[in-house]
């Protein structure tokens, strides 16, 4: 059991504890700049968190809550005849209920939407981000360019885990917060994954999703462990995976990198002069690339020599 100066984990948790938990006041989660209260009476959410949140601390019923999120059951008919699950933040369901077999991936798109939704005093772009060191590497990309795919296998090659889907920049610009929450996959990114990295845990695959079959991937217990420990931007690559392409990272010029970020910026219109601002000063600190891929190998290699100045 944890000490007086370390966290109770929920790895740490009986799994009857975990089930009463989300079944009554709620699992109540750090999750690097945010907490989250997890309800939910859905049978196999508590087994899948389980292990997607094993390293990640359970806070006790004071802490402040920054999202009381709930995926629960539809009723009447609905829970015989194509059961649903439902999202909920504070009471209020901000999109149409979909298929209970989606219920775990839910939890994280209605977390990622909780972010967009709310938190305007951060820049929130739609990238993944690593870290090596203090220093983070942003990649903004549309779906299907690999993004995903690559954040995870960095951080399984010592890379660290700020973000998958979200990357948080401070409004100066000059620091990355991180989440360090699971990473999304999709399709044939699953199985891409489960053979790069055999050690690490995957959900069980959803299929028949809006974005096609997609798993989620825990994060690394060291990344989990430095959710607190924001970093500086060094690098913004664009990166977008070909078929039997050869690896290739291509400077970019500023003022392109500035439009792919403005692209990217869930907020940015909300911000208005302000997101601008960061958006500027976020491009002033980092170089920028394109990047074409086909091997995960090579393209850890390409990014480990950038880390150590040798590109």
């Amino acid at each position: 059991m944890p000490n007086s100066l370390s966290p109770l984990l929920l790895s740490q948790l009986s799994r009857d504890g975990l089930q009463a938990r989300l079944r009554g006041e709620g699992l109540r989660l750090a999750t690097g700049l945010f907490n989250c209260r997890i309800q939910s009476d859905i049978a196999g959410i508590a087994d899948e968190l389980a292990r997607l949140y094993a390293q990640h601390p359970v806070l006790e019923d004071t802490a402040f809550m920054d999202f009381h999120v709930a995926v629960r059951s539809s009723t009447g008919l609905r829970r015989f005849v194509r059961p649903q699950a439902i999202f909920s933040v504070d009471g209020v369901e901000p999109f149409a209920p979909l298929p209970r077999a989606q219920a775990l991936p839910i939890i994280e798109w209605g977390l990622n939407w909780c972010v967009t939704a709310y938190r305007h005093d951060m820049l929130v772009l739609h990238a993944a981000a690593v870290a090596k060191g203090d220093r983070a590497l942003l990649l903004p990309a549309p779906p299907g360019s690999g993004k995903s795919t690559l954040c995870a296998a960095l951080v399984n090659r010592g890379w660290r885990l700020l973000s998958d889907e979200l990357t948080l920049v401070r409004l100066d610009g000059a620091r990355i917060s991180p989440l360090a929450r699971p990473v999304n996959l999709k399709n044939r990114s699953i199985d891409v994954i489960r053979s790069f990295a055999p050690d690490a845990y995957l959900s069980e695959p959803v299929p028949d999703t809006t974005k096609g079959t997609v798993a989620l991937m825990a994060p690394p217990a060291d990344s989990v462990r430095a959710m607190h420990v924001a970093a500086s931007p060094a690098w913004v690559v664009l990166p977008r995976y070909q078929a039997g392409a050869a690896t290739r990272l291509t400077p970019m010029p500023s003022g392109q990198a500035f439009l792919q970020l403005a692209d990217n910026a869930m907020n940015y219109h909300v911000l208005g002069e302000a997101g601008f601002q960061a958006l500027g000063q976020l491009v002033d600190r980092c170089r920028h690339f394109s990047f074409e891929y086909s091997q995960l190998d090579e393209a850890i290699e390409v990014f480990d020599q950038l880390a150590q100045g040798q590109e």
